[in-house]
Parts: structure tokens; sequence; C-alpha cells
């Protein structure tokens, strides 16, 4: 029974990634030795290091002035990372979710924090509009895509100071105009690659303008002057991005990875709307393409477990959404296919049918 794998992180690859990383990990660049055992400072990996900034910046249409870095720690890291780096006086924070909530309370830590906007009020089920960014305010902080409440932002934010955008689950879903932001950052482990690597595209002029030491580590400018090898970078991670940045490239860019994702999530909600069964959690003028989040409706409720286990018995795999939502969840990112949506559909129908 072939399998579709829905979960929402670490989630779906496309198989040649797969095959080409598990490849090298075997032989690498055909020097007898694995991937995993190499020195990251064997003249074989600098290269791949190299490609991998090259394509993130091709592919992202990524402006002068911009580094591309890979850090270990994830995105949660970067929490405290991002306040410690930026922040002077007053940072502005959009909260969206249990992500952004927890971006916001790492900034509190190291000065003034303006939430400016909370979606908190309906259980984050829809982005906020018409907010104020304080011009005062050293940057804005936002959540792009919330892998829990299936909402999403789906522009780029006009705003007077540096915005700063965990994309960890959206990057390479859409273009992006980079010079908007004074910083994009994530976990790589939806759209990029396997887990174990963080990706920060950083404007370079915001570096080192704060008055507060920071550690070594902890500091963008020690990573972005050492190209990622001030210690040892996650290599395989890496490499996996590389092959996965040359299949989103291969396949059209982030045009392409668009008009896709735009074809699947609208067929899947287009279902969910329909199905007397289902209905979505977040506003419509919200959605994510991402992460698509339903539940049963209240008379249909009893039913969960038994559709889980029925979706499970015909290979979907980790739609069960998450314990703050209920219900399921369906993560559609770039290596999801249109086939995947489809047998998904196929299943809410065959369970609609039968009760």
């Amino acid at each position: 029974m072939k399998k579709y794998n829905f979960n929402a992180g670490p989630s779906i690859l496309p198989r040649e990634v797969i095959e080409a990383t598990a490849q090298a990990c075997l032989d690498f660049n055909g020097s007898g030795l694995s991937l995993m055992e190499i020195s990251h400072r064997a003249k074989d990996f600098q290269p791949v290091v190299d490609e991998t900034v090259a394509l993130f910046k091709e592919i992202l249409n990524i402006p002068e002035g911009y580094s591309v870095i890979f850090l270990g720690g994830g995105a949660s890291l970067e929490f405290c990372m991002i306040p410690y780096n930026f922040l002077e006086k007053k940072a502005a924070y959009l909260n969206t979710g249990v992500w952004a909530t927890k971006a916001e309370k790492e900034a509190k830590l190291f000065g003034e924090v303006v939430e400016i906007a909370s979606s908190k009020d309906k259980n984050f089920t829809y982005i906020p509009k018409g907010y104020e960014i304080p011009a005062d305010a050293d940057y804005l902080h936002i959540t792009s895509n919330n892998t829990i409440y299936g909402t999403e932002i789906l522009e780029d934010i006009d705003s007077p100071i540096p915005v700063i955008a965990d994309m960890s689950s959206d990057i390479f879903s859409r273009p992006i105009d980079v010079s908007k932001y004074g910083m994009i950052y994530g976990g790589a482990q939806k759209n990029l690659s396997m887990a174990g690597v963080t990706f920060v595209i950083v404007k370079d002029e915001l570096l080192g303008k704060v008055s507060r030491q920071i550690p070594t580590m902890l500091n963008y400018e020690t990573h972005v002057k050492k190209g990622s090898m001030f210690n040892t970078p996650p290599v395989v991670p890496i490499y996996c991005a590389l092959q996965n940045l040359k299949w989103i490239k291969a396949q059209g860019g982030v045009k392409e990875m668009e008009r896709r994702a735009i074809e699947r999530s609208e067929l899947l909600y287009a279902e969910i709307d329909r199905n007397k069964l289902f209905v979505g959690t977040a506003e419509k003028d919200s959605r994510s393409r991402m992460n698509i989040t339903f539940v049963l409706k209240d008379e249909y409720k009893d039913l969960e477990a038994e559709f889980l286990a029925f979706a499970t018995s015909k290979g979907m795999v980790g739609v069960k959404g998450h314990r703050d939502v209920g219900g399921f969840r369906a993560s559609c990112y770039n290596a999801m296919s249109l086939e995947g949506v489809k047998a998904l559909i196929a299943c809410m129908q065959e369970f609609e049918a039968a009760h």
C-alpha cells in the first residue's frame, strides 16, 4: 500500500533527494568515505556549502548585501539570538500562534517588547489586520506560517522598520521580496531539508549595532565571517538541503512551487467546505497553503478516532491534528504530490458516504 506523508515536520521530502543523500552517506563523491564521517573542512565539502548558498540566493532572488548561513539549534535558538543581536531599545512582535508566542517570550529577556496584534482571542484562527507598526522599534518579528493553527501570511509586509520572519514552514513555497526583510530564518525540516540545520538570511548592515556584548556562538557576525564554518556545521542536513534546492530549481523554482501549493490547497479546502462531516478551523482569508487544519462538525465529533483509523488504513500518514486544535491536519509541503491530496480527499468522501 502506498503511503502519503502529511506529517507537519520532520516531513515529506522528494524521493530523489532522499536517495541522493542516502547514497552520499554510503559513499561521498566516490571518496570511499561516508558523508557522515568526512571532515567539514575537507576540500570536497566546501563546494557543497558554497553551492547551497548560491542556490539559496538564486532561487529566492536574494539581493546584494545579504548573507546566508547555516546553524544548529533549530528555529527555537533563533528566538533568543534575534533579540540578542538586534534588540537595543524595543522590539515589535505579531502574535499568531505558539511559535510566535515563544519567540516573543524570549525577546522579553532582552528588552521592551510590544505585541502589536494577536489572534489569541480566537485560538489563533486568523491573521490580524489593521495593526500599527511602531516606527521607533528596532524590528518587527512575524511568523509567516503557523503549522499548528493552519494560518499563513501570504504577502510581504511593508514596514518602516526591519522585518524578521520565521519562515520555517513556508520558505521556498512562494516568491518573496527579500529586500523587505532584515532577516528570514527557519528550521529546515519542512520545505528545505531533513531536521538538524537552521537557515538564516540576514541583511549584513544590521549586524553589530547593539551595545551589549554577545557570546561568540550566539553572534550572527561570527557565523557570517566564517561562512557557517566557525564550528562543525550539520554536514548531512546541509547536503540534503543542496539536493532539495536542486530539485526545486529543476521543477521550475518558487513560482512553480507556489502554483502547486495553490492547486493542492484549493482542492483540499474545497472538499472540506463541501463535505457534510468536516469543517475548516482557520478563517477563510487566513488559510495556510502548507498546513490545512480541519475537524469533524460537532454532531460527528464521536467519529474522530474512527476517521483517523480509517485514513491511516488507507495510507494517510500524520493527519492527526495538533492537541491545541484537535481534529486533523494535512501538511502539504513542496514535495507533497497532487496524487496524495486526491487520495486524502477520496478517504474523506468514502468516510462521508459510510456515515
